[in-house]
């Protein structure tokens, strides 16, 4: 079965569960729909990645009926519970119909109030996620204009877009990232109160900045993403290593240019994307955002290891990488992430940076076998210790070179490694 096959036989059970859990609670004589963006996706034709039920229900009574085994309670106090679905599914979430409080931690309601869909649908962050689904009759029951946004393509704060994202500033990331996935437009008093409240982007935890950032970045629209940022002005709100080293208008221009070859990539991953960005800044800047932003060790290593490598390549001589010994290319060319550098490299050279023969030439040294591309050391240190040649950084100075020497062909053997050793590398 390929990954497209696994993957619609997986929507299709999620769906089939969640349309379960949404005709078992109509049964039992509550009021349900699937509600949210799986509705969202439906009505644009996309497949939803999860899907989540509204009810009249009351937590307690999804509970009773679906019993505990079968349900986590962790939302509760939220009017929320998880119902488990058979192996092979992902759970759905029971949301009762609800008015939220105020918002005292810009994240999450002081309390709720059980209520009606109408009500339920006002309390949402934007008309196109504030859409009710009967998936018994096919009716869509929209209370904030979802669906006229959805046709127009535009992405609308419910009610007093101020209010919204006041209840909860990671909105305007996620106003970002559906405008770039959706390629829709900002309304203007969105827009509008974006802008104006674009410095409270800092307070939401760095975790989930960097969810919305590692999304945007890596996903369709991304070059769309990066414009939106610049015209929120959330962009250096959210990277001010960036902005801090540089005027506005050259940073300007480099996150650009950063957005298309971003747009360009074809492997596009968070670690990718902030190296093409953080190209200008250097290492130091992005180490420090990463740490801000608290990537993962992975993401942090890629970007780094990618900034050096684009580096070490534009310094090669303008003939190209095939020119230079292939004991000083191999590091970059065997690494496990190389594909990742040949993307950025092939991305960059579209838009001027670089030459676009050295990404031809090294995607196609990466076709070598195994060893051919690195192939088992001919010595260790042992071998070195047993010629009389001391431990310590002798050992490694000499296993540095002598690897240089075999992959450049210039030594073959253990016999002519061990002569070499013997009569170069003596104390």
């Amino acid at each position: 079965m390929t990954n497209i096959h696994a993957q619609i036989d997986q929507n299709s059970a999620d769906q089939a569960f969640a349309e379960g859990v949404v005709l078992r609670l109509q049964q039992d004589g509550h009021t349900a729909f699937l509600a949210g963006g799986c509705v969202r996706d439906k009505l644009l034709g996309r497949r939803p990645t999860d899907y989540d039920v509204a009810s009249s229900a009351r937590p307690e009574q999804v509970r009773q009926l679906f019993g505990h085994r079968n349900t986590i309670a962790v939302g509760a106090a939220f009017g929320v519970i998880t119902v488990l679905g058979p192996r092979g599914t992902h759970a759905v979430d029971v949301a009762t119909f609800r008015t939220d409080s105020s918002y005292s931690d810009g994240r999450h309601p002081d309390g709720v109030v059980f209520s009606t869909p109408e009500h339920d649908a006002e309390r949402r962050d934007f008309t196109i996620n504030g859409l009710f689904l009967n998936p018994t009759t096919g009716e869509v029951h929209d209370f904030v204009g979802g669906t006229n946004d959805l046709a127009s393509g535009v992405i609308r704060a419910i009610g007093d877009p101020t209010k919204r994202f006041s209840e909860d500033h990671l909105r305007m990331l996620r106003a970002v990232r559906f405008s770039a996935t959706f390629n829709f437009a900002l309304h203007d008093n969105t827009l509008s109160a974006i802008k104006a409240m674009r410095h409270r982007v800092g307070t939401v935890s760095p975790e989930r900045i960097a969810h919305e950032i590692r999304r945007m970045f890596t996903s369709p629209g991304r070059e769309k993403a990066f414009d939106v940022l610049l015209d929120t002005e959330l962009a250096p709100e959210i990277f001010p290593e960036l902005w801090s080293a540089s005027t506005h208008q050259a940073m300007k221009s480099e996150w650009e240019h950063a957005s298309r070859v971003i747009g360009t990539l074809e492997e596009p991953e968070l670690g990718t994307a902030l190296a093409a960005l953080f190209e200008t800044a250097g290492e130091a800047a992005m180490q420090q955002a990463a740490h801000r932003l608290r990537l993962s060790n992975r993401d942090t290593h890629v970007s780094c290891w990618l900034l050096k490598g684009i580096r070490y390549i534009d310094a090669a001589p303008t003939t190209g990488l095939k020119d230079m010994p292939w004991s000083s290319v191999q590091p970059w060319v065997a690494h496990q992430d190389a594909s990742l550098l040949i993307d950025l490299m092939r991305a960059r050279a579209k838009y001027g940076r670089g030459n676009p023969e050295n990404a031809a030439w090294m995607a196609l040294q990466t076709r070598k076998t195994k060893d051919e591309l690195n192939p088992p050391p001919i010595l260790n240190g042992n071998d070195l210790i047993s010629l009389g040649i001391p431990s310590g950084e002798k050992i490694g100075e000499v296993l540095s070179t002598l690897r240089n020497k075999q992959l450049d062909g210039e030594i073959t053997d253990r016999d002519a490694a061990l002569r070499w050793a013997a009569q170069h590398a003596a104390p």
